[in-house]
């Protein structure tokens, strides 16, 4: 991963990760079944990826336009305590979230990928979009993945802050089963 140093110097001030959901955390689609009940597919891979940002005290937290309770279930499951669902302003529930963990908005990494995410993108400190991002949004942000929503590419996101932040060749040491 090829990174310039204006990006990660951005990143290596993050302390909290805000993460639209659906296009992001999934690949966008909705699937009901024939009672009206929605269900999401989430990539493990992504999930360990804000893992390892909260092992570095590195907040994770959830914005989203729809309420599901599998985004629930989802973020409970990874330990993301602040999640935010049904936001028909996402701008307000970013600001709330900012003023509560007391961040400027230098100190905070947010990846969206269409319209109702650039409020919230054009603020933050390190903004970031998926591969298949609205062009819209990959246009104005700071870092585009190579991986699409849902597909890994929040892992791709997370790993950029933690090698800003030097944390990971011990990361990999660990993974390898090396001593630190």
């Amino acid at each position: 991963m090829s990174l310039d140093a204006s990006l990660l110097s951005m990143a290596a001030h993050i302390r909290l990760l805000v993460l639209d959901v659906d296009g992001v955390l999934t690949d966008g689609r909705l699937f009901f079944d024939d009672n009206g009940q929605e269900s999401k597919a989430f990539h493990v891979r992504d999930g360990y990826g804000m893992k390892l940002l909260q092992e570095r005290r590195i907040e994770v937290a959830m914005i989203t336009a729809r309420y599901s309770p599998a985004v629930a279930h989802r973020a409970h499951d990874l330990g993301v305590k602040r999640i935010y669902q049904g936001c028909a302003d996402k701008n307000l529930a970013y600001t709330e979230l900012k003023i509560a963990l007391h961040l400027d908005d230098a100190a905070v990494a947010y990846m969206g990928d269409d319209l109702i995410d650039l409020p919230i993108l054009t603020r933050v400190g390190l903004a970031a979009a998926p591969a298949d991002a609205h062009h819209e949004v990959a246009r104005r942000v700071h870092w585009q993945s190579s991986l699409p929503g849902g597909r890994g590419a929040v892992r791709e996101f997370c790993e950029l802050i933690l090698r800003a932040q030097g944390h990971w060749p011990a990361i990999l040491a660990r993974a390898a089963g090396e001593a630190p």
